[in-house]
């Protein structure tokens, strides 16, 4: 038993939840991490928290999670306390503490010379104990203010707007253009590192607290926005940014090259029922061109489908294993470590740029990479302005390629005639309360911001919310961003 809390951090080294052996886990769907990460290992981890005076872990959460609280209560044993803390700035802990890259952790006061407090882990099984324990239950409004609001998307964005918006007493219903909620929850991420049944208890929450769900409607194709405009006091647009970043490069218009995210959406519908066809890695050599969660997603989903092989090619340089000196703390630094799917196997390579995709059996199927090893100049903030090409003609051999390089940002061709003012980038424009260029028509999320983590979606669908309840009453007792709530103790969530 931990006795001595200001203490911990000197006595207890970084314990972060185990995953089970990679050569177990590569033969199934089921979650990657070990199952009994509770109790007296969390309380001894929550003991490393230092309750420094200026908790910059919260500066390195998107969504000012109050961190050392949570942490206290859970070292104290207060669970149910530490659960209304973390509810109090995250609708769904759950959603983060498996998914989140945790800029929380390297911003946390031990990383300058130590390892960082197991914030995400923490967090996670915090959640997880109050799933157990029965605690996370509807909390259904008082009162209706008599207003509608619409949330078109269902992602993490999407859910957290309208839950807030529900709980502010306004009638909400939300629109998927998919055949279940969730958006990217359900589809995008695989089974094993995030289990679908934890979107839909809190869509069976949601539902259960007064918001409607409408599935198969496409705003712009089934419904207009201006329809939308007409029936309801308010819109919500949470869509994603799901345009794939495609690579013209010759030969893309062969057999066998497929885009990563519709690779993971066939095989999140082969394995929840849903569907059964999409591109199969079975006794093919894989070839996955993106370096990122999505690429890595990729990797172990064709392990999963017994790929003959497995490379994944990053454009950039391998990350150093240590901060680097221009990556001061508490900046999220670029930091090498292997990612759960390479742990599992297949081949990482670096610094090389795909050239062309080959077809040497004339049979109208990529068959073959053609690449250059390369060095790149970066300016001051990274971002690549020249390149050296330090070795020419590399074969990889690839039987499914598979692009994993990123999103364009949302897609936006259904509401073509809608007239929606967008930026460079491809993201919709909106005033600082978030509001489009059209009266009533808000905009949170990934569509906005561009391409980005679960945690920056929730915050955007808190913020929104209380924009829009601002709106439709000229004031808002929901939280602003990165406020905190202080809950009754009969609170419920």
């Amino acid at each position: 038993m931990s006795e001595n809390h200001p203490d911990g951090f000197l006595k207890r080294p970084r314990e972060p939840i185990g995953k089970r052996k990679p050569q177990q886990r590569r033969h199934d769907f089921r979650q990657i991490y070990e199952f009994s990460w509770l109790g007296e290992q969390v309380r001894d981890q929550s003991e490393r928290c230092m309750d420094c005076g200026v908790p910059t872990c919260m500066g390195g959460c998107p969504i000012g999670n109050v961190i050392p609280e949570w942490n206290d209560l859970v070292y104290r044993g207060q669970w149910r306390a530490a659960l209304h803390r973390l509810h109090a700035t995250n609708n769904f802990p759950e959603f983060t503490g498996y998914t989140c890259p945790a800029p929380c952790e390297p911003a946390c006061t031990l990383s300058i010379n130590d390892q960082a407090v197991t914030i995400k882990d923490i967090e996670r099984a915090i959640v997880d104990k109050g799933w157990e324990e029965g605690w996370i239950v509807p909390q259904v409004p008082t009162a209706r203010t008599g207003k509608r609001v619409v949330v078109v998307g269902s992602g993490p964005a999407g859910l957290a707007a309208a839950q807030q918006l529900n709980r502010a007493g306004h009638t909400v219903t939300v629109l998927e253009r998919d055949e279940t909620i969730g958006g990217l929850m359900t589809f995008g991420i695989p089974d094993f590192k995030f289990e679908k049944h934890q979107v839909r208890r809190r869509v069976d929450q949601l539902e259960a607290e007064g918001i409607e769900f409408q599935t198969g409607v496409e705003v712009g194709t089934d419904v207009s926005l201006e329809t939308l405009r007409r029936d309801y006091d308010a819109v919500c647009l949470a869509i994603g940014a799901a345009a794939h970043r495609d690579l013209p490069l010759p030969g893309r218009q062969l057999s066998g090259i497929h885009y990563g995210m519709d690779y993971l959406t066939a095989e999140n519908r082969r394995q929840s029922g849903i569907a059964t066809g999409g591109p199969h890695a079975s006794g093919q050599h894989v070839v996955v061109l993106g370096g990122g969660d999505t690429g890595a997603d990729c990797v172990a989903t064709a392990h999963r489908q017994n790929a003959a092989s497995v490379t994944q090619i990053g454009i950039r340089a391998k990350a150093p294993l240590s901060r680097d000196a221009d990556q001061p703390w508490p900046w999220q630094p670029t930091i090498y470590e292997p990612s759960y799917a390479i742990e599992e196997g297949g081949e990482e390579v670096f610094a090389v740029e795909t050239i062309a995709f080959l077809d040497g059996n004339d049979d109208g199927r990529v068959d073959v990479l053609d690449a250059e090893k390369v060095k790149w100049d970066l300016d001051p903030d990274g971002r690549r302005i020249g390149r050296t090409v330090l070795e020419t003609g590399l074969r990889i051999r690839a039987d499914l390629v598979l692009i994993a390089v990123g999103f364009a940002g949302p897609v936006l061709d259904p509401l073509s005639e809608a007239g929606l003012e967008t930026s460079e980038r491809g993201t919709l424009v909106t005033d600082t309360k978030l509001e489009t260029n059209h009266a009533g028509v808000f905009a949170a999320g990934d569509c906005r911001l561009g391409a980005s983590i679960v945690v920056w979606a929730i915050g955007e669908g808190r913020d929104v919310a209380r924009r829009i309840d601002e709106y439709l009453t000229g004031t808002s007792r929901l939280p602003a961003s990165l406020d905190t709530i202080n809950p009754p103790t009969d609170a419920r969530f």
